[in-house]
């Protein structure tokens, strides 16, 4: 069937008449990519993209992900066009009170966006997650009678995008695992926000790109046909490369009095939109206009798509029923194990078990919880050998092993998050990360969308503290763990020992609503036998726990985590019988509890309170009150040998009893 350009350039000329509208309706949202690459969302959902309006989740789709998601208004106005459950007045509500239509894109928010994207590169990074997912996917699942996953993850970014560092970062990991199923279409306007793009680049994308390994085409972002036949032969690549179109648009084509310049990337070009809506030959009087025809081309397209989808859920029916392991396998993706499975699973350590680092018990907690969950994936930020978390029964994820549950990453802690995010967002693999937490600076802002977007993302992240010792204050994260508990939705978990850590991994991989953090120790510290391992296992789940109960009227309580809780409790042996002692591993699991619970365990009768931790201070004064202490760090570390750092600034059961002594 020959390319119906004429009813697709129609349709690109509604989409930018569906974005004016949209953007002068509210004076707010950026027209430039939605009025420049309105040919390429015409390529894309009028012809080239496998995809199902009515089946937004078909797992046999192409993933589209806006990396450029500040031109919402373009995803918009195609998903309308396309058929998904965006109306047209929701295209009225674009970025008003619960719209449909948010200012960004926001996965969940709106069928048929795949990720939530806005913050420059991030998507590209995400759309590389995509694109491991598919592989590992297809690697295990595809049999040569039924090729189920064999689809394309498509993204658009822009200039600024390609600016972001973390776009690099993961477009040169794309390259090195060849990541042919991965399109990036670069809309090439020249343009950022405040000025045209060669005041702050001059590189040449085209060399850059096959310089990293990818495959590169250059095309006029305006001419359909051209964008059509680039995605094709981008799709039907057999190089074993990534595909880069580059598409030369014009920034906000079609408000003639601003278009190819910087003025046209946010809102200022809708005072022109009377003007604007009829060279694009609109109606004066209808606004989100959309014609006859255009509608009955969609509408056909909408039937065509949804033939498609069916026959693959006939032919993933028929697979099911040859591969009823694969099958079952596939199923274990719909819903995680619960705690109380994956505390099963790991035997308890021996009272004798030798002291070492909670990663150490990370590593020996991994392996039989990965058993259990077959689509666990692992990645390290070239840190295997320190990080501990490579999955042992498994191997490296690389072009010739894509069923490797590995991922060795490189030095690109802010790709590796994002990444990860891309994994999660495609729904089948549950990902979990790790590099040394002072680098969580560099992940944080993937990390920050992962708990705003609910994605059960896992960051194993070592070297948690002081205890790091001779690398010195560069290394040793006094003040990243409280950063990172103030993300809202983010879980920060720090297990004072093996039996914690048993529990902090089942906590993490048993959440289905937001990502955790789960900090580990390098330094030794001490098995605590004389809390039972049940309790800190189950503890643990629920955030703060008694972990020393009085045995006289209480007196104190003691609070601590991570590798300072044996320090409170060794402080409470020499303190008496009314010393209770609290470990608080998640502070933001215990405050999901219900008040009586927590009352239970702080009660509000016992102010004699003092907290420890190898860390800033500020957010433990909620919980030990007006009257009680905080022993920590509110400066910077220092480079000495980690015990030598403890007791210089403080971080000791003598200066544990010394406060609390003081409260008496």
């Amino acid at each position: 069937m020959s390319l119906p350009t004429d009813i697709l350039a129609k349709a690109a000329n509604q989409a930018r008449g569906l974005a004016i509208d949209a953007v002068h309706k509210c004076s707010s949202g950026h027209l430039g990519l939605p009025l420049g690459a309105a040919e390429l969302g015409a390529a894309l959902f009028g012809s080239a993209l496998v995809h199902c309006p009515d089946q937004p989740r078909w797992r046999g789709r192409d993933r589209f992900v806006l990396s450029a998601g500040h031109g919402s208004m373009f995803l918009y106005a195609w998903l309308h066009l396309s058929g998904y459950e965006v109306s047209r007045e929701d295209l009225q509500s674009f970025r008003q009170l619960h719209s449909r239509t948010p200012g960004h894109p926001e996965f969940r928010e709106t069928p048929g966006v795949e990720s939530t994207t806005g913050p420059l590169g991030q998507g590209i990074a995400n759309a590389v997650g995509m694109a491991v997912a598919g592989k590992m996917a297809a690697a295990r699942f595809n049999t040569p009678e039924h090729p189920l996953f064999d689809y394309r993850v498509i993204c658009l970014a822009g200039d600024g995008c390609m600016q972001e560092g973390v776009a690099l970062e993961a477009m040169e990991f794309a390259a090195h695992q060849r990541l042919d199923n991965l399109i990036l279409i670069y809309d090439a306007n020249d343009v950022t926000l405040d000025a045209m793009a060669d005041k702050t680049q001059s590189l040449n994308a085209a060399v850059r790109f096959k310089a990293l390994g990818w495959d590169v085409q250059t095309i006029d972002g305006h001419d359909i046909e051209a964008a059509v036949k680039a995605l094709k032969k981008a799709r039907r690549t057999k190089t074993g490369k990534p595909q880069l179109i580059i598409a030369k648009t014009v920034i906000g084509k079609g408000i003639a009095e601003v278009e190819g310049t910087s003025k046209g990337h946010g809102e200022g070009g809708a005072k022109f939109a009377e003007a604007a809506r009829a060279r694009l030959g609109l109606p004066a009087d209808e606004l989100f206009y959309v014609s006859e025809d255009v509608r009955a081309y969609f509408d056909a397209q909408k039937k065509r798509a949804t033939r498609a989808a069916n026959k693959w859920q006939r032919g993933y029916k028929a697979w099911r029923a040859a591969n009823p392991e694969k099958a079952a396998e596939l199923d274990g993706s719909a819903k995680a194990p619960s705690a109380a499975q994956l505390l099963a699973a790991v035997p308890p350590f021996p009272a004798d078990a030798k002291h070492g680092g909670t990663r150490a018990a990370g590593r020996d907690v991994l392996q039989p919880l990965a058993e259990q969950m077959p689509l666990l994936i692992g990645g390290s930020a070239d840190l295997y050998g320190s990080t501990l978390n490579y999955i042992a029964s498994s191997s490296d994820f690389e072009p010739a092993a894509r069923s490797g549950r590995n991922i060795r990453f490189g030095i690109r802690e802010h790709a590796m998050a994002a990444i990860a995010n891309g994994i999660a967002y495609d729904g089948l693999f549950r990902p979990s990360v790790a590099t040394f937490l002072v680098f969580a600076d560099y992940s944080r802002p993937a990390m920050r969308l992962a708990a705003l977007t609910k994605l059960p993302v896992v960051y194993i992240y070592t070297h948690d503290s002081i205890g790091v010792g001779e690398d010195g204050p560069t290394h040793q994260p006094v003040e990243t763990v409280s950063a990172l508990r103030l993300i809202p939705g983010f879980d920060v978990i720090r297990p004072g020992d093996a039996e914690e850590v048993v529990g902090a991994y089942a906590a993490a991989l048993s959440r289905e609503d937001g990502p955790t953090l789960i900090a580990l120790s390098r330094q030794a510290v001490p098995l605590l036998n004389e809390i039972p391992a049940q309790v800190r296992r189950e503890g643990v789940q629920r955030g703060g726990y008694v972990a020393v109960r009085e045995t006289t009227p209480l007196t104190h309580i003691l609070l601590a985590t991570g590798s300072e809780l044996h320090l409170a409790v060794a402080a409470a042996r020499e303190l008496g019988s009314g010393v209770r002692v609290v470990s608080m591993p998640s502070m933001e699991r215990f405050e999901r509890e219900s008040p009586e619970y927590r009352e239970s365990v702080l009660p509000s009768t016992c102010e004699r309170r003092v907290a420890i931790e190898a860390g800033v201070t500020a957010l433990w004064h909620r919980y030990v009150g007006p009257r009680g202490k905080v022993i920590g760090i509110d400066r910077f570390g220092l480079s000495a040998p980690g015990p030598v750092i403890f007791k210089e600034l403080g971080i000791t059961t003598e200066a544990l009893v010394a406060a609390a002594r003081d409260l008496a």
